[in-house]
């Protein structure tokens, strides 16, 4: 498989990286991360006027209409960075009503999208409950030609500045995902203290929300796994891009840090941590835009793909995290190092949309099926 990108691709990664360079310096996160807030308001202007937010929303709602390995550009550049705010987010909940949304939904949801005037995420994890759409239990109720919601959501990222929530509750017995206003009646967000300085995470409540029946996404419990599969390769590019800048910082650091007269970076116990860094960096690269390119082509294979990057990524990000941190010495756990903002984001991206174990869990089930139907 061709892992180059294309002449588009590679521009669209290079006004990624100029403009974030600008506009999403560690000091700017810090900045709107003591400041309560979910983005900065100009770097979400300037994101939409570039068509950051339309990226995967069709054309003819005023989008581009790109695929996930254009997203997972988008959010490698973004988790480089250490973006803070729902461009993600939205994009995934523009790709679940441009698939499975109606006609009437997508004409009134998907401009707004597109253009960033209503940003979006998605409420699916319960607290003590994880990411398994298996273990939701949010209710929905069919009243008439309304659905009545009820139940808690955890770690909804932006949920503060969402104009739309996707919230993922059981009807029928099957797991279905309603578009839901941030403000209607009986829905409250509180925001949660997390070890990711450079995202909000919000708790959100829903006592008899009442949301008009036409809001239902179709497809039920397909439907909610295929956006799992999306978010968890879009978070492994997020964590691709952490891993990518610390493997940066920490080869400037061992190349100027002397010891014994000599810079670290010259002995060979310190050149052999850093090439397993690039490794596993390199190793993640190509274990998530192969599954981003299975997505879009809707391989076969698209979902267990999906399950490697996100077990490979969790796992081997947190380790070059560790790294990072060891061979930065003492000057890596202090408050004032950009380091730790780095190392939280790549811990939080290790758990969101299920740690290693739950997707090496998964994909054994997935195997294990494809053996059962191949006898």
């Amino acid at each position: 498989m061709d892992f180059e990108f294309s002449d588009e691709q590679a521009m669209l990664r290079e006004v990624f990286r100029d403009t974030l360079r600008d506009h999403s310096s560690p000091e700017k996160v810090r900045a709107i991360a003591d400041g309560g807030l979910d983005v900065d308001p100009k770097l979400w202007s300037l994101g939409a006027e570039l068509g950051w937010t339309g990226l995967a929303i069709p054309e003819q709602y005023g989008g581009a209409g790109q695929g996930l390995v254009e997203l997972c550009i988008a959010a490698e550049e973004l988790g480089r960075a250490i973006t803070p705010g729902p461009f993600i987010t939205t994009s995934l909940v523009g790709l679940a009503v441009a698939r499975h949304g109606s006609a009437e939904l997508q004409a009134e949801v998907l401009p707004g999208l597109a253009d960033g005037s209503t940003p979006a995420t998605w409420a699916l994890a319960e607290p003590r409950r994880g990411w398994a759409p298996e273990s939701i239990q949010a209710t929905a109720v069919l009243e008439g030609d309304t659905v009545l919601l009820n139940g808690r959501k955890t770690a909804v990222q932006d949920a503060g500045s969402a104009a739309w929530l996707l919230v993922t509750a059981v009807l029928d017995g099957e797991p279905t995902s309603f578009l839901v206003e941030r403000t209607a009646g009986g829905m409250a967000t509180r925001r949660q203290k997390v070890l990711d300085q450079t995202r909000s995470l919000y708790e959100v409540r829903l006592e008899n929300v009442r949301v008009p029946a036409a809001r239902r996404l179709a497809g039920g419990a397909e439907q909610v796994r295929w956006l799992s599969d999306a978010a968890a390769v879009l978070t492994s590019a997020d964590s691709l891009g952490v891993g990518e800048r610390l493997l940066e910082m920490t080869v400037d650091y061992v190349n100027v840090r002397v010891q014994f007269d000599r810079p670290i970076g010259s002995f060979q116990a310190v050149k052999h941590k850093c090439s397993d860094m690039l490794m596993l960096v390199r190793g993640v690269r190509a274990a998530t835009y192969y599954a981003a390119m299975a997505f879009d082509a809707g391989t076969p294979d698209a979902s267990r793909a999906a399950s490697v990057a996100k077990a490979f990524s969790s796992e081997a990000m947190s380790r070059v995290a560790g790294e990072a941190l060891q061979m930065h010495g003492g000057i890596g756990f202090t408050w004032e190092h950009d380091l730790h903002l780095y190392l939280r984001r790549a811990k939080t991206d290790e758990a969101l949309y299920g740690d290693a174990a739950v997707h090496q869990r998964r994909l054994c089930s997935l195997l294990a099926a494809e053996g059962a139907g191949a006898r």
